[in-house]
């Protein structure tokens, strides 16, 4: 069946999500804040440019999204002509944007008051894997419409989950930013212990990855930490967003988060040499410049 979709934001993770949802056989209208990149991809898979997210919501059935934070996320739904003034009853907003479970849960009362669904799906993956169609996406929501958006985001997911009500999404994603900020540390540590150490970096890292140490940062960064290569990937300023909505919610519900705290300080550390656009995996940097020192 073919269905009349929106979707807002165009950058690095939206910009395949959307085409791969074009590929399907749908008919989708595509807002970006740069008018030029939305033409672009309306040359590429020959759907519709709208000039406000309003326009591309008018007549859609369901209304994806993936912008930059909560600040941006209220733009493109309550602010001036924003998505929420046009959606019509019985339609579905699925956030992918990476943002606080305080602002989901906002926007699906207020969805929920203009009878319209809202569901929050943070996605997993990476660019390559948003260009792959093979992300995973946290979701929080009514069953009855996540069910409704699950066979859409099987378009460029491999794997998705329903993990509770409004929010529930965005505290899944705070746990999988948790893990990745030690994990790329420890990662970091480690190639610089054996740096330090005299080891050919890349030979240990082609044994111990076939061993318990394994992991995805391994597998896919560790040579380019080696190389002194960040100049792709996740950003360094968009974890360290991430990592203030953890904060934020672990100051809130208790949670003891020593390691997070302090990888976010060496995230800090990163920014002030100059890496704000650097990779993640960009946390030897500065472990290197110490050995210089």
């Amino acid at each position: 069946m073919t269905l009349k979709i929106a979707f807002i934001g165009l950058g690095v993770m939206g910009y395949p999500m959307a085409g791969y949802l074009a590929r399907a056989g749908h008919e989708v209208t595509v807002f970006n804040r740069t008018t030029e990149r939305a033409q672009h991809w309306v040359a590429e898979h020959d759907g519709k440019a709208a000039p406000t997210p309003a326009a591309a919501a008018g007549d859609s059935e369901f209304v994806f999204c993936c912008v930059g934070n909560d600040d941006d996320l209220r733009t493109v739904t309550l602010g001036q002509d924003g998505a929420f003034g046009t959606m019509q009853p019985g339609s579905v907003f699925v956030d992918h944007t990476t943002t606080s479970a305080e602002v989901a849960r906002e926007l699906r009362a207020e969805a929920k008051r203009r009878d319209f669904s809202f569901i929050d799906a943070p996605v997993s993956g990476g660019q390559a894997g948003a260009e792959s169609g093979q992300l995973t996406v946290m979701i929080g929501g009514d069953e009855e419409d996540v069910v409704r958006a699950a066979p859409l985001i099987d378009c460029y997911a491999k794997m998705q989950a329903r993990l509770g009500e409004a929010g529930s999404g965005q505290l899944a994603k705070m746990v999988n930013q948790i893990c990745i900020a030690g994990l790329v540390q420890g990662l970091a540590e480690a190639l610089n212990f054996a740096e330090r150490a005299g080891l050919d970096a890349q030979a240990v890292v082609d044994v111990i990855s076939k061993g318990a140490a394994q992991s995805w940062q391994m597998d896919n960064r560790a040579s380019t930490m080696i190389d002194g290569e960040f100049d792709f990937g996740f950003a360094v300023e968009w974890m360290r967003k991430d990592l203030g909505y953890v904060l934020g919610e672990a100051r809130r519900n208790g949670a003891h988060l020593p390691v997070t705290a302090l990888v976010d300080q060496f995230y800090s550390e990163v920014q002030a040499l100059g890496g704000n656009r650097w990779d993640t995996s960009s946390l030897i940097v500065p472990l290197r410049k110490m050995q210089k020192t």
